[in-house]
């Protein structure tokens, strides 16, 4: 793997770094108060990368305000995102008190890739499991679309005294297969990477036209890495050629996992997402009849990037009953 790849980026970005190993996972000290970078143990021996604050225990040593009676929080971000994908909302929900894990999933950002491109929802599942394991608090799991589907699968298994509460973002088991096909599309064909961050933020304003383009392209710096001469997004490109799976079962599988839920969940859904339709919605409630809905008028289906403001109020208000 090669070293901009795996948590090495993560702990050679920040000089000084004073790591302190609990069990399975590591902590990486920084000089800066929030947040921290975090490492856990997933399955398959790989190693995720995630950022992390109020950290029970660092908190305790530090003095530093914590609500130990809440659950933690954390964040699984879509195919092709990473853990910068939440802008401000896991800050936000930090300076409320709240434990809160952003984590890069497997073959996305720091996170180690599978080195036999392993990435089934049952794979991002286990690891998901294991991370939960190492929190070692009950937990609001937040989901957006992919992250979505495995905090579904996740919650099932793991149970509601593990999960207290599921926040799916943008995403529901019958989404539309034209809006995941246009993402798709899109991540293949800059699977070569890009010459400059101005030819990356051009490509990212044709795809995502109702975003007001950044002035400066610098902050897409999170997502890609430079390497060879081009601008690579951050993720293995053998996510996208991985073996498929029936869609038609995974459908069954997860509309049956989401049904059997006994925790409250809360979608969210941009209303100017091709991913997920009102029809798709009716239909989720109609068999998830106690999960609650919230629709933000100026996002589609990236919604935390598209109105960070507006997210993170309906995140909060839904997390902290």
């Amino acid at each position: 793997m090669p070293a901009e790849s795996g948590p090495e980026a993560a702990t050679d970005a920040a000089l000084g770094n004073v790591i302190s190993r609990t069990s399975e996972r590591t902590l990486v000290s920084t000089n800066r108060s929030e947040p921290t970078t975090s490492i856990f143990s997933g399955s398959d021996g790989l190693t995720l990368v995630a950022d992390e604050w109020n950290n029970p225990d660092a908190t305790a040593r530090s003095g530093r305000e914590f609500d130990s009676s809440r659950p933690s929080v954390l964040m699984l971000h879509g195919g092709g995102q990473n853990r910068f994908s939440w802008k401000k909302t896991g800050q936000i929900l930090a300076s409320r008190g709240l434990h809160v894990v952003a984590l890069d999933s497997r073959g996305h950002g720091d996170s180690d890739r599978s080195p036999n491109a392993k990435y089934t929802l049952e794979a991002l599942c286990a690891d998901t499991r294991r991370v939960l394991k190492q929190i070692g608090r009950p937990v609001v799991l937040i989901g957006a679309s992919m992250g979505g589907l495995t905090g579904i699968l996740a919650a099932h298994e793991a149970g509601p005294t593990s999960v207290r509460r599921l926040i799916l973002v943008d995403v529901v088991p019958r989404y539309e297969k034209d809006g995941s096909a246009r993402i798709r599309d899109f991540m293949f064909s800059h699977v070569h990477g890009f010459e400059s961050l101005e030819d990356a933020a051009e490509a990212v304003a044709a795809y995502l036209p109702h975003r007001t383009k950044p002035r400066s392209p610098e902050g897409l710096k999170k997502n890609l890495r430079h390497r060879h001469g081009r601008w690579y997004w951050h993720w293995d490109p053998s996510f996208l050629t991985k073996p498929q799976e029936d869609p038609f079962v995974r459908v069954e599988l997860l509309e049956q996992a989401a049904m059997e839920l006994s925790i409250p969940i809360l979608l969210i859904r941009g209303k100017l997402s091709d991913v997920v339709s009102e029809e798709a919605v009716q239909d989720f409630l109609k068999k998830v009849p106690d999960a609650e809905l919230a629709e933000l008028s100026g996002a589609g289906h990236t919604a935390a990037g598209d109105d960070n403001d507006a997210f993170s109020d309906v995140v909060v208000e839904f997390v902290l009953r």
